[in-house]
């Protein structure tokens, strides 16, 4: 598995538009993408080669929600990208890695996902993303 960079750290938010207002006003940060999606409203923000991706969960039972009631808000995943995920999928489960997602599927910026259990990194979930 080739790792290229670190794409994004993922911030987990209740409500993306005032969660965004302190990154533009404070430090202050420019958008440089905003959407929404398969459940999720997501604001990013970059900085050099990395981006803060601010995350909003349109459902109450989703894993990102249930972050948000056990832990609060912030960060909930740091994002690798691989230069080809099938391949990156294919070699965690030839090692038993556990994982949260069995096969890549669609995420943002026209990317395909998968996320690690967090138990393989002492709490922090891991996305892996291809572009």
């Amino acid at each position: 598995m080739k790792i290229k960079r670190i794409t994004h750290i993922g911030i987990a938010v209740k409500d993306t538009q005032k969660a965004k207002k302190p990154y533009l006003e404070i430090l202050p940060l420019e958008i440089s993408e905003e959407g929404s999606g398969g459940g999720y409203k997501t604001v990013f923000m970059t900085i050099g080669q990395t981006n803060l991706e601010l995350v909003e969960s349109n459902d109450p039972n989703e894993n990102l929600n249930i972050f948000i009631k056990e832990k609060g808000e912030g960060i909930h995943h740091i994002a690798l990208e691989v230069e080809d995920i099938d391949q990156a999928l294919e070699e965690l489960k030839a090692k038993g890695v556990p994982l949260l997602d069995q096969q890549p599927r669609p995420g943002a910026q026209n990317s395909r996902i998968v996320f690690l259990d967090p138990v393989n990194f002492n709490g922090v979930v891991v996305e892996l993303v291809q572009y």
